[in-house]
């Protein structure tokens, strides 16, 4: 298995052999990844944004977040739209070095929560196996769910956000089925591809709204005002 390139998440993404299980996976790291179709408009933005919250909250990148993107249908090697890179900009996020990527099994694998822009994203994650269906999510879907948990029963920080993410998932994947969305489309962040640069900035803002109370559990940290 070819491990996801270094340089996508928030760390570098190496790994030396203490750092690792017998069967190569990382101890000491918690993947995001974010999947969309073509991997350049709306995963790329859930992407840039993750990584920029979470560094805006705790101050610093790194403590083993690693934060990706695919597309289902991805644009290997692409540029970022335009229009996402204008939104990303607008939020202070950093847009700079991103390239498409195709999703592929062991992106899969190597995550540990899987957040996708639809229903469908979510249905093509999972139906490629791995294990995938507990650790994957729509954001909106993931969104609802983490609004519900007593964030006070998580980890505290200061036993690492990586120990804080992985149990946030397992709280959340015990409450799916419990909380439903009030409508199918309400889990749904549309596709704003060949759109004007103002339909990319009010899926930027609903990615953003969407976002937030996600890695405020994750961190532990709310917004500034």
């Amino acid at each position: 298995m070819t491990a996801p390139e270094p340089g996508r998440g928030i760390g570098n993404g190496e790994r030396t052999a203490e750092q690792t299980t017998t069967f190569g996976f990382p101890r000491d790291t918690f993947r995001i990844l974010h999947v969309s179709t073509g991997n350049v408009c709306r995963s790329p933005i859930t992407e840039r944004l993750t990584r920029h919250f979470v560094a805006e909250r705790l101050g610093v990148l790194g403590g083993g977040l690693i934060v990706e993107s695919a597309g289902t249908w991805g644009h290997e090697g692409a540029p970022m739209e335009a229009n996402a890179e204008a939104v990303l900009a607008e939020f202070g996020a950093d847009a700079t070095g991103f390239t498409g990527r195709e999703l592929l099994d062991e992106h899969v694998i190597m995550a540990d929560l899987v957040l996708t822009a639809t229903r469908d994203h979510r249905a093509q994650v999972i139906s490629m196996g791995h294990s995938a269906g507990l650790r994957t999510f729509t954001l909106k879907e993931f969104t609802r769910l983490v609004r519900a948990i007593d964030t006070t029963t998580l980890p505290p920080l200061e036993d690492g956000v990586v120990a804080r993410a992985r149990a946030l998932v397992r709280a959340a994947a015990a409450l799916r089925g419990w909380l439903l969305a009030p409508t199918a489309e309400a889990d749904e962040v549309y596709d704003p591809y060949g759109a004007p640069l103002p339909f990319f900035r009010s899926i930027g803002d609903e990615i953003h709204e969407a976002l937030d109370p996600v890695v405020t559990a994750l961190t532990g940290v709310a917004a500034r005002m």
